[in-house]
């Protein structure tokens, strides 16, 4: 907090004792707070979710052993009444009784924790690995020793487990029954025993969260009822909340100086941890050629692309992993464009003629984005094809190998903040799941199970160094930037993000 933003607030809090007493009744009965969401709800299976969107609607309704604090990513209790570290590789815990699961499915055991986490282990019921396996990667087995008791038991020394595990979506508690009984349904239907419940979901209009009244958890709603609108397109979603139909809404950062303008109304501005790149499939013809990936990525004008599609509100992307974060590389090289080294390259390489295509999202900064990279190429000889998708298509791909004949895409992949939530992406194992460059390094996968394993600080770091070298060598990645997130919000609501700004702490929205 800034001394402006702290002298207007306690201006705020200076003029609250003239305020009429109606106005305190009128704050006081708001029933709900309306947010806007840029993509609908995909897959509410906590192991197999598409994004955030379904991991913030999955933390509000289930419950995880431990929930991160309003904002903070330290943690308290909340299935759990006491956790406890035996070892480096042992965890007991005891859940607290009575907490009921919504739709009279009964109440959580123990026997609930361990199906919710098995499925992490031995896969869902068909025996198919899980999108989001890693996270809990580091689980051998988890064990019952009573009704409201059992023993989470590792492989090895874990520091990600908390951070991107058991207080995130992977962690929720699922009944056992409820889900056995759903099958595949558990991707639209999601049975928790959280602060709130998914009252309604209209697929792309809205879905409705209403409080849980049997939430026995600390986390209590404060509104009862969150409504989420879904619309795509930003610059739409900020007419809305000028017209007064929406309370929240993240703000294209191209946006930002338009929203700091509206009446009412206030502006967060969070700098970004995520990863948008231009993903190469080093398997796709002349593609396979790292001297074509190598002339790509000098013949893209990464500053025009921040200047033009982004307005120049974020800052230039090296590699991966982004400042601040365990495993950061400042060191990394950075590709000017150099339009006479590509033209080499491609000679080189024997490529004349060369047509590639552009997947990307059919929304406005993506477009604008591919239209730089299709004229940039343009003046290498290479010939550009933009294929836009709608989000619904564009992240289907990510299953059944759907994305195997994908050549340039540009992708936007969002953070946690433990770095191998970001490197599980570019395992072996992830080719036909999130690997769309279909990059396999074993010296890679062999470090990202060294990195989960390591606790020394120091060590992880250079771990995670080598593993962004390897990714650079292999010039599947051309990198843009880690963003910069923007959200304008009526003066009267207080949301609550985590650190990230993509995890919404829906259970922690209230009334500033």
């Amino acid at each position: 907090m800034n001394r402006r933003s702290f002298l207007a607030g306690g201006a705020v809090f200076a003029a609250s004792p003239l305020l009429p007493p109606f106005m305190s009744v009128a704050l006081a009965e708001r029933k709900q707070a309306v947010v806007r969401v840029d993509v609908d709800i995909a897959n509410l299976d906590p192991g197999n979710r598409i994004g955030t969107v379904d991991g913030n609607v999955i933390l509000s309704v289930c419950q995880t052993l431990a929930r991160f604090d309003a904002g903070k990513l330290t943690w308290s209790n909340d299935a759990a009444k006491e956790i406890k570290q035996i070892s480096e590789t042992e965890y007991t815990f005891e859940l607290n009784p009575g907490q009921m699961f919504t739709d009279d499915y009964g109440e959580m055991t123990a026997e609930d924790v361990k199906f919710s986490f098995d499925r992490f282990i031995t896969g869902d019921a068909k025996g198919k690995k899980l999108a989001y396996a890693e996270d809990l990667g580091t689980l051998d087995k988890v064990e019952v020793t009573g009704k409201y008791t059992g023993r989470l038991l590792l492989k090895h020394p874990s520091p990600a487990l908390w951070l991107i595990g058991l207080c995130d979506a992977s962690g929720a508690i699922l009944s056992k029954k409820a889900t056995e009984a759903l099958g595949d349904k558990i991707a639209t239907q999601i049975i928790g025993s959280g602060p709130y419940r998914l009252a309604e979901w209209r697929p792309k209009e809205q879905f409705v969260l209403e409080i849980n009244p049997d939430y026995k958890g600390a986390a209590k709603a404060h509104f009862p009822r969150i409504l989420a609108k879904f619309i795509a397109e930003p610059k739409t979603a900020l007419l809305s909340f000028q017209g007064k139909e929406l309370d929240f809404t993240a703000v294209d950062p191209s946006s930002a100086g338009e929203a700091r303008k509206v009446e009412q109304a206030k502006v967060i501005e969070i700098e970004g941890i995520d990863y948008t790149w231009i993903s190469l499939n080093v398997e796709k013809g002349a593609l396979a050629d790292p001297r074509v990936r190598q002339a790509i990525r000098l013949g893209i004008d990464i500053d025009m692309i921040i200047a033009g599609a982004y307005g120049g509100a974020v800052s230039r992307a090296k590699t991966l992993l982004a400042p601040g974060l365990i495993g950061a590389w400042p060191e990394a090289p950075l590709y000017n464009r150099d339009l006479e080294k590509a033209k080499a390259l491609l000679a080189e390489a024997g490529q004349t003629g060369l047509s590639v295509s552009f997947t990307c999202l059919n929304e406005a900064v993506p477009m604008a984005t591919a239209q730089i990279v299709q004229a940039n190429l343009a003046e290498i000889g290479v010939t550009v094809t933009i294929n836009a998708m709608d989000s619904g298509a564009y992240w289907a791909m990510g299953s059944d190998d759907k994305s195997k004949d994908l050549e340039l895409t540009l992708i936007q992949y969002l953070s946690k903040f433990d770095p191998s939530f970001q490197t599980q992406w570019f395992l072996s194992a992830q080719v036909g799941l999130w690997n769309w460059q279909r990059w396999k390094s074993a010296d890679f996968d062999r470090l990202h199970a060294e990195g989960l394993a390591t606790t020394d600080t120091a060590k992880r770091t250079q771990i995670y160094v080598d593993m962004q070298k390897l990714l650079d060598e292999s010039a599947s990645c051309v990198w843009i930037t880690h963003g910069r997130n923007f959200f304008i919000h009526a003066d009267w609501l207080k949301p609550c993000l985590l650190p990230n700004a993509m995890n919404w702490q829906y259970e922690y929205f209230g009334e500033a």
